[in-house]
C-alpha cells in the first residue's frame, strides 16, 4: 500500500517504515476559537511550546469520519468505520538543527467504540473517551448541512454548520493552512515526559462553513475555562475534504525541553 506523504515547512520528511495505523479521515468539520494562552498551559506537554497564529492561541473542535481503519495492516471487525470528535490546540517543537515540528495536543477525543479508546490510551496515552455518536452529512444536496454529535450526561452535544462556496487548497489561505498543516502529535505522559508521533497526509481541499456552532456543556466536557470561548461564534470554520492518512508509532522526547513561561 502506498502511504501518503506530506510537505512539512518546505521539505519532505520520510515516514518511518511501518505505520501503526492507516485510515481515511473524511468530511472534517473544523470550528476554531481563540482562547487565552494561559488556559492551555496546564495541558501543554513538556518539550513543546504553544504555536500561535498571528499572536493568537487557538483551539479547534473537529468532527470527522474515520474510515477503512487498519492497525498494523489489519482491519478489526466492527471497528473500521466510525466518527471522532476532538478538542485540540497547536504546539511546536524546536529541533536542535533549527527546524520546527508543528503539531497538535488533544484536550479530549471522543469515539463511539470502547476498544478504539482503550487502544489509543494504551499506545499513545491520548485522552480518549468512548460515547454514543452519530453524524449527519448532507453534502450533495442543494441545501447542505453537516453535524457530528455525541451523547454525554443524558443528552446530545453537537457541532454543526453549513458548507458554502467552492473547494480550494488549505494552503491557499494562511489561517486555514495553520489549522490543517500540523503533522505531529504530542502527548503528556508525566510532568516531564512527552510522546511524539507523526501523522502523514497530503494537503487537503477545504470549503467555508457558515452558521457554525457548538451546542453542548463545555464545562462538563472540557472544563470551566473553556465555557466562555466555546460559547462564542467560532473565529473561523471550514470543512476539509480529507484523505488517506498514516499514523506512526510514538517515541519519547528525552531530554524534555523546559516549558516556556
Amino acid at each position: 500500500m502506498n502511504q501518503p506523504r506530506a510537505n512539512h515547512g518546505g521539505k519532505i520528511i520520510p515516514p518511518n517504515p511501518t505505520p501503526f495505523l492507516t485510515a481515511e479521515w473524511r468530511s472534517l468539520l473544523m470550528l476554531n476559537y481563540e482562547v487565552d494562552a494561559d488556559t492551555l498551559k496546564p495541558y501543554q506537554p513538556a518539550g513543546v511550546e504553544l504555536d500561535l497564529f498571528e499572536g493568537r492561541a487557538l483551539v479547534s473542535l473537529v468532527g470527522f469520519r474515520f474510515l477503512n481503519t487498519r492497525v498494523r495492516g489489519f482491519a478489526i471487525p466492527l471497528h473500521r468505520n466510525f466518527d471522532e470528535l476532538n478538542l485540540r490546540f497547536y504546539v511546536l517543537r524546536r529541533m536542535e538543527d533549527g527546524s520546527v515540528r508543528r503539531g497538535v495536543t488533544f484536550i479530549r477525543e471522543i469515539v463511539p467504540r470502547w476498544a478504539i479508546a482503550a487502544v489509543a490510551r494504551w499506545v499513545y496515552d491520548e485522552p480518549y473517551l468512548s460515547l454514543p455518536m452519530r453524524h449527519r452529512l448532507e453534502l450533495e444536496q442543494a441545501t447542505q448541512r453537516i453535524e457530528y454529535s455525541f451523547r454525554y450526561g443524558g443528552y446530545w452535544h453537537q457541532i454543526s454548520g453549513v458548507p458554502s462556496g467552492d473547494w480550494s487548497p488549505a494552503e491557499a489561505e494562511p489561517a486555514t493552512a495553520f489549522i490543517t498543516e500540523h503533522y505531529w502529535g504530542y502527548t503528556r505522559r508525566g510532568p516531564e515526559d512527552t510522546s511524539e508521533y507523526q501523522v502523514v497526509h497530503p494537503t487537503w481541499q477545504v470549503q467555508t462553513v457558515l452558521l457554525s456552532r457548538f451546542d453542548g456543556d463545555a464545562a462538563r466536557l472540557y472544563g470551566p475555562e473553556f465555557v466562555t470561548p466555546l460559547s462564542k461564534a467560532p473565529l473561523s470554520a471550514f470543512l476539509a475534504e480529507g484523505s488517506a492518512v498514516a499514523v506512526y508509532p510514538g517515541a519519547a522526547i528525552r531530554p524534555a525541553m523546559p516549558r516556556t513561561a
